[in-house]
């Protein structure tokens, strides 16, 4: 049975986009990689036609292995055209990867409720892209697979549960750096954040910049600038060692850790080791108006949340402290120092967990 199933590459992927541009430099990207079975359409209407959504003649209809549904279209945004067809049990199993330009989870909380299996940004990374839809139709084929055999039925949801956990690792993993991506943070940080409040304890975040990072690509090149990238995100990520505290790629040159139970002093403490730490990878940076090294400059905030605090506010604290660090020169820490926050550490200090 397993020759008669399609390989990957011939497998059909309906790319959903009111841009043509972005249309064309999807096949471009697309067939480069060998995937020919391609079907383009500009609107959620044109979709739904494809797919036969509201044609009774089903045998009309064109079985697609994948969709890549642009977010923000006219009349029926991807969403709700989503939404849709995923109201028809006969497209369950078909994956969507939504196309968006924005960077906040929170504006794609509502597809990932509605079943969305992953995400790209506009305009994508090639190699991430790949990946992703590499991933998307490995998992559908699997999926055919298992149910063209009627003994298999019985465990198909079993090993549907396992590849879609996979696949949702992927999706909390940058592509680059292998890391935790952005959506990985906030769905960690609001874990924390919550049981924090719950039990009185303090969380923390460190927010780090690579220093003069646009003058090392403009100098050695995008893909020194990836490799360094990977450096640094590799270095940070030895500081995460207990459960719950996680570091994550927060956009472009820019990481983030979560520090669980621990107050204002052990998160200033890891983040200078960090910071050392980064310097001491001594990776050549000749333009730097910093050091002749690569250096990161870190912004430290900390709380024991209240019902009259948010997330937001001390994520934007560590945002003015990074900032702060930029201004007063670079490679360096700044810590927040607001009396009330520090004292609200104290009493998750005393008996901390070992860093």
């Amino acid at each position: 049975m397993a020759s008669t199933m399609k390989s990957i590459k011939a497998m059909k992927i309906l790319i959903v986009d009111d841009s043509e541009d972005f249309r064309l430099l999807l096949e471009k990207m697309l067939r480069k990689a060998g995937y020919n079975s391609l079907i383009f359409t500009e609107s959620a209407l044109e979709a739904f036609d494809v797919l036969g959504l509201y044609n009774k003649k089903t045998t009309q209809r064109i079985d697609i292995d994948l969709i890549l549904m642009d977010k923000i279209m006219p009349n029926i945004d991807g969403i709700e055209a989503f939404s849709r067809i995923k109201t028809k049990q006969v497209f369950n199993d078909i994956p969507v990867i939504m196309v968006t330009v924005a960077t906040e989870i929170a504006s794609l909380r509502k597809a990932f409720e509605a079943g969305a299996h992953d995400y790209i940004t506009k305009p994508p990374n090639e190699i991430e892209l790949l990946a992703r839809i590499r991933a998307a139709l490995k998992l559908k084929k699997e999926v055919d697979r298992r149910k063209a055999n009627s003994e298999e039925l019985k465990i198909i949801s079993l090993e549907l549960k396992a590849a879609n956990e996979k696949l949702k690792s992927i999706s909390m993993t940058d592509g680059l750096t292998g890391i935790s991506n952005r959506r990985s943070f906030d769905d960690n940080f609001n874990r924390a954040w919550g049981t924090a409040l719950r039990e009185g304890r303090a969380v923390s975040l460190v927010l780090i910049d690579i220093d003069n990072f646009k003058l090392y690509n403009d100098t050695y090149g995008h893909m020194a600038g990836d490799d360094c990238l990977k450096d640094v995100a590799q270095s940070i990520n030895t500081f995460v060692r207990r459960h719950g505290d996680i570091a994550a790629r927060y956009g472009g040159e820019e990481f983030i850790i979560i520090l669980n139970e621990t107050g204002l002093a052990g998160a200033a403490t890891v983040a200078e080791k960090m910071r050392k730490a980064i310097e001491g990878l001594k990776i050549p940076h000749r333009a730097s108006k910093t050091s002749k090294y690569v250096t990161i400059s870190l912004g430290v905030s900390s709380i024991v949340p209240t019902k009259d605090s948010s997330p937001e506010a001390l994520l934007e604290t560590s945002d003015k402290m990074l900032y702060k660090a930029k201004e007063a020169g670079r490679n360096r820490t700044e810590v927040f120092q607001e009396a009330s926050v520090i004292k609200q550490d104290r009493p998750a200090d005393k008996n901390p967990k070992a860093l």
